[in-house]
């Protein structure tokens, strides 16, 4: 009987969480209607965000006019004119990245607390799983547009060149109200980061798990992990694919798997890509690499280049294969 139960469990476990979490038409119940607003209030500005990175030009060629010349007064006027409304919008951004790790630590405390397992969480608590999705959707796509954009970092350093400068020479200027050094350091560290939204989502999970010591770390990565298993579950049964109504849903459903993984290798002490993982990193790259290539490309990618562990000598050689 103990063999038996022991059998049972083991395949339970294998098979992971199977349930369809429904993505597209999720809607709060009473108990989850107060964060579920809260997470809502912060989620609608994500569209605009995302919107404006795009539409994010830079100031290149006035900065490289006005290094070019450092006598001309209006070329010195005409680049610093430039770089200040882009600081502004990189201002922007850091601040939405402070309320995106709020909501996140808000959406962790519903999704972890006891008596419930994470699975169950994600099964009772729908509309609350999608607006988890929804914050590591959002994070990717805001990153895959920074690491496509190197004038970000280029025009905040030729403003804190600037401004030194001009500290050095007693002038306060009045972008300065708005950015002033403190904020300004910050921001620089932010944007140093090769993808800075997932690393304000990891350092906020980091900092949940450390602030809530009664909570088993468990809790939160098993809160990841059960995240990645429902949503490569959701991709490879026709059935579950079946039910969504548009293509987007499929990308949407991906990249949520992705992020939720490199989320968990930072997060978790041996990561997603250790035997002892409770993520199946053969299923997800075995789902990815079943897709037309030029849409999963750049999820690949995050995954070789922004997670922590795939190059640890634990990880195993079939893996590493898969993905290189």
């Amino acid at each position: 009987m103990g063999n038996l139960l022991k059998v049972l469990t083991c395949t339970e476990l294998d098979q992971g969480p199977n349930f369809f979490l429904d993505f597209e038409n999720a809607q709060p119940t009473d108990g989850e209607r107060e964060v579920w607003n809260q997470i809502s209030a912060v989620l609608q500005d994500s569209e605009s965000m995302l919107a404006d990175l795009q539409a994010y030009k830079g100031a290149g060629q006035e900065i490289r006019d006005a290094i070019q010349n450092p006598n001309d007064i209006h070329l010195q006027e005409k680049a610093w004119n430039s770089v200040c409304p882009l600081v502004v919008r990189l201002k922007r951004f850091y601040e939405f990245s402070l309320r995106l790790e709020k909501a996140l630590q808000s959406l962790l405390e519903s999704l972890t607390c006891p008596p419930y397992t994470p699975t169950q969480h994600l099964e009772r608590e729908q509309a609350l799983a999608k607006e988890f999705a929804e914050i590591l959707h959002f994070t990717l796509r805001f990153d895959e547009l920074k690491m496509r954009n190197p004038a970000i970092q280029n025009d905040f350093s030729y403003y804190r060149r600037t401004i030194s400068r001009n500290r050095i020479n007693n002038m306060h200027l009045d972008i300065e109200n708005e950015v002033n050094n403190e904020m300004a350091n910050r921001m620089s560290l932010f944007y140093a980061e090769a993808t800075p939204m997932l690393k304000t989502l990891s350092n906020a999970t980091t900092h949940f798990v450390s602030e809530n010591k009664t909570l088993p770390i468990e809790n939160t990565t098993d809160c990841l992990s059960t995240m990645a298993s429902v949503c490569k579950v959701m991709l490879e049964t026709p059935e579950y694919r079946s039910r969504f109504t548009s293509e987007e849903t499929l990308m949407f459903c991906m990249r949520v798997m992705v992020g939720v993984i490199i989320l968990y290798d930072h997060v978790h002490p041996v990561g997603a890509f250790s035997k002892t993982s409770k993520i199946d990193m053969k299923g997800c790259i075995k789902v990815l690499k079943e897709q037309p290539p030029d849409t999963v490309e750049g999820l690949l990618n995050a995954l070789r280049f922004t997670t922590k562990h795939l190059n640890d000598e634990s990880t195993s050689k079939q893996i590493r294969a898969m993905l290189q």
